[in-house]
């Protein structure tokens, strides 16, 4: 498995098992059966609600001797509720807690947005705490504080854009290791990229498949999918892999990590397979060429200006 060297130093796989929409049972079943084919990358949220399965998955695993706990890999999520400063480590212990293990490799403030303190999901803008009033580099301080502590070892952020990161630099005097954002040949993020490889921060490719299993209430009636797309198709065919395969090739060739979910036993073994294929030249090419620009997650209800954003693009 291809291993990439963060800029604190420490290491990633190239490919992880992502557990957005996996529910409690199968995201159990799920992380047994990663570990066991041969991942060692697992990524999780406190807000999926399924840390407590893909915990015990974890530790099943490492008590029969499938993996040693300092094999694996595993990232999780501050939720938006948990910006406050002294709320932060309360919301790491919580996701632990569930966990049942002692510490997280990778720790991300999942959005760049801030919930009052109790709000789950906004109903409006008078669940958010302003950025002027709670600003992200606040938030990203005291989630370095949890790595002195020794409850991660690696701390970053998600969904954000060139100028959220500018910003939180600057404001913070901290470097993400990470940032995790949706990426794939229709929203390929062509500026983040190459923003994020001269800074030295890592970016991971979620709903690299196009997500096509998210709730109905995300979805467009007229989004075009991914899988199907004929370039995908084709070029898969010529490659001698699936669509989903090539998809997966594509973004670790790119020099990202990715994490596909799947709940499917054959589905995470084929998935797994792909990790060591060389994609063409051609192939990478004719990736890099699609011209449909799409995104799948789009969280249009938290569009404030001056509250969730000032001005410039609201996440990446």
């Amino acid at each position: 498995m291809k291993t990439v060297t963060l800029n604190d130093g420490n290491t990633m796989p190239a490919l992880g098992l992502g557990t957005w929409k996996s529910r409690e049972g199968d995201a159990y079943r799920a992380v047994k059966e990663a570990l066991r084919v041969g991942y060692r990358h697992i990524d999780g949220a406190w807000i999926y609600q399924n840390e407590e399965e893909v915990g015990r998955g974890i530790r099943e695993s490492i008590q029969e001797g499938v993996v040693e706990r300092g094999d694996i890999f595993l990232t999780s999520k501050l939720w938006n509720s948990f910006h406050a400063p002294e709320s932060v480590e309360a919301g790491c212990r919580e996701t632990l807690n569930a966990l049942g293990l002692e510490y997280l490799d990778l720790y991300l403030m999942h959005w760049p947005v801030a919930f009052r303190s109790g709000k789950k999901m906004p109903q409006g803008p008078d669940d958010f705490w302003p950025l002027s009033e709670m600003p992200v580099a606040k938030t990203f301080e005291a989630m370095v504080k949890l790595r002195d502590q020794g409850l991660v070892k690696s701390v970053g952020v998600s969904n954000f854009g060139v100028s959220r990161l500018e910003q939180l630099i600057s404001e913070s005097g901290h470097t993400p290791a990470v940032n995790q954002v949706e990426l794939h040949p229709y929203n390929p993020q062509n500026e983040l990229l190459a923003y994020c490889q001269e800074k030295g921060i890592y970016l991971t490719a979620y709903s690299p498949l196009g997500s096509s299993d998210r709730p109905a209430s995300m979805k467009a009636s007229d989004e075009p999918p991914l899988l199907d797309n004929p370039i995908v198709k084709d070029i898969a065919a010529e490659e001698g892999i699936t669509p989903g395969q090539l998809l997966i090739a594509w973004a670790i060739d790119r020099g990202t990590s990715v994490i596909p979910k799947s709940v499917n036993p054959s589905r995470i073994a084929e998935n797994f397979a792909i990790a060591s294929h060389t994609l063409s030249s051609k192939a990478r090419a004719a990736l890099d060429g699609i011209d449909t620009r799409f995104r799948y997650v789009e969280p249009k209800d938290w569009f404030f200006p001056g509250i969730t954003y000032t001005g410039e693009s609201f996440w990446a």
